[in-house]
C-alpha cells in the first residue's frame, strides 16, 4: 500500500508535464488531419482515401489500427498479474493475420469498394444484406470501442490521480469528443496519417522500453524472469501455464474459446478490412499485411518484456489498485524506472493508441451507416457525394456518444478481455458470411442473413447470461447474478453457429444463387478486373 500511496505522490509531482505531453501531441495530430483534410471532395476521398496509400504505408497504419489499448495497456497489464497465460492474448493477435494475409486480403480489396457491405451484397440482394452487414459493424465497433475508451479512462486516471467515478467518465467523455473531431475534420486520410504516426511512437517506445530493461537486468532475460517471478505473489507459477486458465475445466475451454475468437476474430474486424480499400491494388494489400505484421511481430515481442518487467519491478497490488487496475502496469513500469517525465511520453503514446484505434472505429461505422444503409438502401444507390459524407459525419457524432455511455460503463475492465470479446463478436456476426460469400458457389441471400444475424444473436446473448456481465466479482453487475453459460469469452460456441447458420440457411433458401454472378465476383476476387 506504502508503494501506491508513493506512486500516487510521484505522479501528481508535475501533472502540468504530464498534461502538456497529451497536448502536443493532440495538436500535433489535429494539424496533420486538418492539412490533408482539403483533399475531401469525394466518397472514395472520405472512405477511402482515394486509395492513394502505398502497402508500407498502409501496413504501418493497420498495425495502428490493430495495436489497441489491448495490447499496450491489456496485455502488458495481463501479463504482469497472470504472467504465461497473459502473454497468450499477444499470440492470438499475431497469428490472426496469417487468415487475413491467405484468405481474406487479395480477395477482399477487389471485390468490395468501401465497406464490408459491398462483398457481402455482390451476389445477394442489395437492401437486405446491405442493412445486415451494417448491423454487425456497428455492433462490433460499439464493442471493441467499448476497451478503448475504457483504457482511456483508466489511463489519465492514472497520470492526473482521479479516483472518482465522475472525473474518471469526465475524463472518458472528453477522449470521445477529440476522437470525433479527427474523424470530422480528416476522414480515412487524416486518420490513416494519425495511425502512421501513432504506430511509429507506439513501436519505438516499447522498444526503447525494453533495451532498457534488459540493460537494467544486464540483457538477461532469465534474470528478468526470475526477478519478476520472485516479485509476484504467483511465484514460479508465474512462468507457468494456467496463471488464469487451467484451474479446471471451465477456464481450460475458456482458454480455447479465447484462442478461437483472437485468431479469426482480425480477418471479420470491419475497421481492419476497411483498410484495404486505402491501397490501390490487390498487390498492395498483400503487401499491407505483411507490414502489418512485420510490425507487430516486434511491437508483441516487447510486450513480453514489459509485462514480466512490471511484475518484476512494480508489486502486483499496486497494479491492482491504480486507476485503470491491470490497465496501469505499463505507465506504472514507466514512472518506476523514468519518473514522471517517460510517463508522460508512454502514457501520451498509450493516449494516442487509444485515439488512432477510436478514430478509425468510427469511420468504419459511419460509412457503413452512411454507404450502405443511407446510401443503398434508403436513396437505393442515388444519394450525391456530399449528402452521404453529411450523413457519415452525423453518424460520427452518434456513435462517439454511445461509445463514450458504454465506455463509462466498462470502465475498470481490463480492456485485452473487452477487445477479445470484439473478436468473438466479429468472428460470430462476419467470418463465416465473408468466406462462404468468396467461396461457396450455392450461397444465397437468406445463408447470408442467417449467418450474419444468427452469430450476431448467438453471440451477444452468451455474452449478456456470461460471468462477464453478472455472477463474478469483476462483472460488469457484481451484485447480480443471472449468468448460465460458463464461459467468458463464447467464440467456441457462437462461431461454429455462425457457419451453421450459414449453411442451413442457404440450404432452406427459396432464392437460389446466382451462378452468372458468383462467376463474375470469382474473376474479380481472382484477378481484380472491374476492380
Amino acid at each position: 500500500m506504502s508503494t501506491a500511496l508513493a506512486a500516487d505522490e510521484r505522479i501528481l509531482s508535475d501533472p502540468v508535464l504530464n498534461t502538456g505531453v497529451f497536448a502536443l501531441f493532440v495538436a500535433i495530430t489535429l494539424f496533420v488531419v486538418y492539412r490533408v483534410s482539403h483533399r475531401n471532395r469525394s466518397t472514395a476521398d472520405y472512405y477511402a482515401a482515394g486509395s492513394v496509400f502505398t502497402g508500407r504505408q498502409n501496413g504501418i497504419a493497420l498495425s495502428g489500427d490493430f495495436l489497441s489499448a489491448a495490447s499496450f495497456l491489456g496485455i502488458a497489464g495481463a501479463i504482469a498479474i497472470h504472467g504465461y497465460d497473459g502473454f497468450l492474448y499477444s499470440i492470438g493477435f499475431l497469428v490472426a493475420w496469417l487468415v487475413d494475409l491467405l484468405l481474406i486480403a487479395e480477395l477482399l480489396r477487389n471485390t468490395g469498394r468501401f465497406t464490408m457491405g459491398d462483398v457481402l451484397s455482390f451476389r445477394m440482394r442489395q437492401r437486405p444484406v446491405r442493412a445486415a452487414a451494417a448491423t454487425s459493424t456497428l455492433v462490433i465497433s460499439f464493442f471493441y470501442m467499448l476497451a478503448q475508451m475504457a483504457g482511456a479512462g483508466g489511463l489519465v486516471a492514472l497520470l492526473l490521480n482521479i479516483h472518482s467515478g465522475f472525473g474518471q467518465a469526465l475524463v472518458i467523455g472528453v477522449v470521445g469528443l477529440v476522437m470525433v473531431l479527427y474523424v470530422l475534420v480528416g476522414g480515412m486520410k487524416g486518420t490513416t496519417w494519425v495511425q502512421i504516426i501513432k504506430a511509429g511512437l507506439l513501436i519505438l517506445s516499447a522498444t526503447g522500453i525494453t533495451v532498457f530493461l534488459f540493460g537494467k537486468f544486464g540483457f538477461s532475460f532469465s534474470g528478468l524472469l526470475s526477478a519478476a517471478a520472485d516479485n509476484s505473489p504467483l511465484g514460479e507459477q508465474l512462468l507457468e501455464p494456467g496463471g488464469r486458465y487451467g484451474a479446471n475445466d471451465t477456464s481450460k475451454l475458456d482458454f480455447v474459446s479465447l484462442a478461437v475468437a483472437l485468431i479469426l476474430g482480425a480477418a471479420a474486424l470491419p475497421h481492419v478490412l476497411m483498410r484495404f480499400y486505402t491501397v490501390p491494388n490487390a498487390r498492395e494489400a498483400r503487401r499491407s499485411v505483411v507490414w502489418a505484421t512485420a510490425c507487430m511481430f516486434v511491437f508483441y515481442l516487447c510486450t513480453l518484456v514489459i509485462g514480466f518487467g512490471a511484475a518484476a519491478l512494480v508489486d502486483a497490488d499496486t497494479i491492482r489498485n491504480a486507476p485503470g487496475g491491470e490497465n496501469s502496469a505499463a505507465p506504472l513500469l514507466a514512472l518506476e524506472i523514468g519518473g514522471t517525465l517517460l510517463l508522460g511520453i508512454v502514457s501520451a503514446v498509450a493516449f494516442a493508441t487509444i485515439l488512432a484505434v477510436v478514430a478509425g472505429l468510427t469511420i468504419t461505422a459511419s460509412a457503413s451507416f452512411a454507404h450502405d444503409v443511407y446510401a443503398n438502401i434508403v436513396k437505393r444507390g442515388k444519394a450525391s457525394a456530399d449528402t452521404e459524407i453529411r450523413v457519415a459525419r452525423y453518424t460520427a457524432v452518434v456513435v462517439g456518444v454511445l461509445s463514450i455511455i458504454g465506455g463509462i460503463l466498462a470502465n475498470g475492465q481490463n480492456v485485452a478481455f473487452l477487445v477479445a470479446l470484439a473478436f468473438a463478436v466479429a468472428a460470430s456476426a462476419n467470418l463465416s458470411t465473408l468466406l462462404y460469400s468468396l467461396f461457396w458457389k450455392r450461397f444465397n441471400t437468406m445463408g447470408t442473413l442467417c449467418g450474419i444475424y444468427g452469430g450476431l444473436a448467438a453471440c451477444l446473448v452468451l455474452v449478456l447470461f456470461s460471468p462477464v456481465i453478472s455472477g463474478a466479482p469483476d462483472s460488469v453487475f457484481p451484485a447480480i447474478d443471472f449468468a448460465w453459460f460458463p464461459l467468458r469469452n463464447p467464440g467456441l460456441v457462437s462461431i461454429p453457429f455462425s457457419f451453421l447458420c450459414g449453411f442451413v440457411g442457404t440450404l432452406l433458401g427459396r432464392t437460389k444463387a446466382d451462378p452468372g454472378k458468383h462467376a463474375e465476383m470469382e474473376v474479380r476476387s481472382l484477378t481484380g478486373i472491374g476492380a
